[in-house]
């Protein structure tokens, strides 16, 4: 039997003023409660602080604002802006959730979700195997990138809906 070892949470709190570029490639929770100028890149999940003031462009995977943000937001799995934040500038989430009192100022393009295949054999409920075959075969609606597929997850549903699984 294999066990998989946890990974240890990775936490930073900042509270103060910052100005550049700050990049992390493994996954953090990040909060940021001061002043930030810049450019931000992060996965795992960021939380802008009710007292935040942002002006930068920022990309991750979960972002939560309570605070005041000027610039662009990619949020490759989740946006959401709680009811005191005040966000101006232009978004691209792969889902969004904007609280009642929440403002937002600008223009929102919502990203795609994609699933790797691994990921759509446990959507489908269904084999990796019958995922490589139906996608090899050109069955499923999905691309190649390299040796990985790639599944737009609205293609699914609509092939799903459309009674076209497993056929």
């Amino acid at each position: 039997m294999a066990f998989k070892k946890k990974l240890e949470e990775k936490i930073l709190d900042v509270d103060a003023a910052m100005q550049g570029t700050l990049s992390f490639k493994d996954p953090v929770n990040l909060r940021i409660n001061g002043k930030f100028e810049g450019n931000l890149k992060t996965r795992g999940n960021l939380t802008i602080g009710a007292t935040a003031v942002i002006n930068a462009d920022i990309e991750g995977d979960n972002i939560i604002v309570g605070g005041k943000i000027k610039g662009k937001i990619i949020a490759k799995e989740r946006l959401t802006l709680l009811p005191h934040a005040v966000v101006e500038g232009h978004i691209y989430p792969v889902k969004l959730n904007i609280a009642e009192g929440a403002i937002f100022q600008g223009q929102c393009t919502m990203l795609h979700d994609f699933l790797n295949a691994e990921q759509l054999a446990e959507y489908l409920e269904v084999e990796l195997s019958s995922i490589t075959e139906w996608a090899n075969s050109g069955k499923v609606p999905g691309s190649k990138e390299g040796n990985d597929w790639k599944f737009e997850r609205i293609a699914i549903d609509n092939w799903i809906a459309s009674g076209k699984i497993g056929k």
